[in-house]
């Protein structure tokens, strides 16, 4: 009977952590995932923000320093994106490590 309770305590130890890591895992990944999505979405709203920008462009009568504007706009647009995503994803990724880093402490 001790014997038996022994075992039990052990496999309850060892297979307790095993559930919430694996749980802890998962909502990674999918936070991981969201934000990919998210990111795909925002790109490809600047893709077409940027495409009808050029269309409302054609066959107007603008100044070359006016349509050099709306270029540049467009350009610091894209690399600001760029940047904010690149910080997202770098945020996400220290937060995962501390994750596991605090999981290896527990």
């Amino acid at each position: 009977m001790r014997r038996l309770f022994m075992v039990a305590m052990v496999a309850l130890l060892l297979g307790v952590p095993v559930p919430v890591l694996r749980a802890q895992d998962d909502a990674m990944k999918v936070q991981k995932l969201d934000l990919k999505l998210r990111h795909k979405q925002e790109r490809t709203a600047l893709k077409l923000r940027k495409k009808y920008w050029q269309e409302s462009l054609q066959g107007q009568p603008l100044p070359k320093s006016e349509r050099l504007r709306i270029k540049h706009q467009m350009q610091r647009e894209e690399r600001e994106l760029r940047e904010r995503q690149k910080d997202e994803l770098q945020d996400f990724k220290d937060r995962q490590r501390w994750a596991k880093e605090a999981e290896k402490q527990l």
